[in-house]
């Protein structure tokens, strides 16, 4: 029986899935992790012809028939009903695309499977809930899409001014059905750091509230899955007899995106090692290499790459908790990636094999050349591709000298309304909002 404790609570005191993904945040502060982890035949993955497939035959096993089978394939189905190909470059490099979803970002898939997991159980409940959450960028389009509309959900989300891009903010404001944006005057760490104070604050704990960061547990079950379907699709061949001779590249900020990775290792795909690639925000790099100690967080730097400026990632907490340091410093390997060298890997990559990569995307495909030349690994990779190039119009063509195609989804934004309040970076702000 898979449960469920905070990262914070020495008892292991357990909760369902359920309670873990409707509460977001344990009481205490702290995330929730399992307790145990199911192994799951890799046939149920690798023999797979969607990921859609690959989703039902998966969580049905983390779940504990929380949600029964036929109701979780529902709901799968319905969440991921988009492509998630994976392009090959050269024999030795694989991109898994992950934004062909609405907000063209990796974002979608986590958000619109959780939404509907969380539709699901307050039907059942008869209750109501009211989805804070922070974003540097892509989270809070993705959750906003996906949350739209949904019944007995509100969502609020917080997003520092003046640190998206144009069209990201875009997305954010754009008007829909039971979501507000609240635009605040600090940086993503103020937006993170309101969200969780809101979340102990005495005078809002009768407020029904609950999280879609990659603080919830329900966002990461659902990433793990894309892990699964691109190996199924570069390597299925390879893979069947047990061979995990590859490695994954993963762009990474708040570190959710790289623990759904890890989760998917954990259920029992084999993989060789984690390159995980930061821009200025340099907190993990230097974890890893020992050069700061655990918790030992800095102000955001803004960076062209912004969806990935994240000082303070709420998700080491969650993976130290799981693996502790030494764990993690022999199965990752990580840098940091300056803007003027993002900008020279994107032209390089496009000017290598035609390819046009977001900046988030670049510092990834920089992190894995300066890996195999100083690891002399040759392994193939899978790197992957976190959001859409069009969403990054000014770095593409800063870089390349070219506009990035045009993306339907994003040119109807521009003559829809929008709904947005400008607020103070903290909690007495928010506090006035949500009351």
């Amino acid at each position: 029986m898979i449960s469920y404790y905070s990262t914070r609570d020495k008892n292991r005191t357990l909760v369902s899935f359920e309670d873990a993904l409707l509460k977001g945040l344990a009481a205490d502060g702290g995330l929730y992790v399992p307790n145990s982890i199911p192994h799951i035949d890799s046939n149920h993955w690798l023999n797979a012809d969607s990921l859609a497939e690959i989703g039902v035959n998966v969580l049905s096993q983390w779940l504990n028939a929380e949600i029964p089978r036929d109701d979780l394939e529902r709901i799968i189905h319905d969440a991921l009903n988009f492509p998630c190909p994976v392009v090959k470059l050269s024999d030795d490099l694989f991109v898994l695309e992950l934004f062909h979803g609405p907000t063209l970002s990796f974002k979608d898939f986590g958000a619109r499977t959780m939404a509907r997991m969380m539709q699901y159980f307050l039907n059942k409940r008869n209750e109501k809930r009211i989805i804070l959450v922070a974003t540097s960028g892509d989270t809070g389009s993705a959750v906003a899409d996906g949350f739209a509309g949904q019944d007995n959900i509100e969502v609020i989300l917080l997003y520092p001014k003046g640190k998206v891009s144009d069209v990201q903010e875009r997305q954010l404001i754009t008007k829909r059905p039971g979501v507000k944006a609240l635009a605040v005057q600090g940086n993503f760490d103020d937006c993170q750091r309101m969200v969780k104070e809101a979340f102990v604050d005495k005078d809002l704990q009768h407020l029904p509230l609950s999280s879609a960061n990659s603080i919830n547990i329900g966002r990461l079950l659902p990433q793990s899955l894309y892990y699964l379907w691109s190996v199924n699709q570069a390597f299925a061949p390879l893979v069947k007899g047990g061979w995990g001779d590859f490695n994954f590249c993963v762009p990474s900020a708040n570190l959710g995106n790289l623990t759904g990775g890890l989760f998917a290792t954990l259920v029992g795909q084999d993989v060789n090692k984690f390159i995980v690639a930061h821009n200025a925000n340099h907190f993990f790099p230097d974890f890893l290499s020992g050069k700061t100690e655990a918790f030992g967080f800095h102000p955001t730097i803004a960076t062209v790459s912004n969806a990935m400026d994240v000082g303070s990632p709420s998700n080491f907490e969650r993976l130290y908790s799981l693996f502790g340091a030494e764990k993690l410093r022999a199965w990752l390997w990580s840098t940091t990636v300056s803007d003027d060298v993002t900008l020279e890997r994107m032209k390089k990559t496009y000017d290598t094999y035609g390819y046009i990569a977001c900046p988030h995307t670049s510092v990834g495909l920089e992190a894995l050349e300066r890996y195999r030349k100083e690891t002399n690994d040759l392994r193939p990779v899978i790197t992957l591709a976190c959001a859409h190039p069009a969403k990054f119009p000014e770095a593409v063509s800063k870089a390349l000298g070219i506009t990035p195609p045009k993306e339907e989804t994003l040119e109807q934004l521009l003559h829809g309304e929008t709904n947005v309040k400008l607020i103070e970076p903290n909690v007495l702000a928010l506090k006035q909002e949500l009351l």
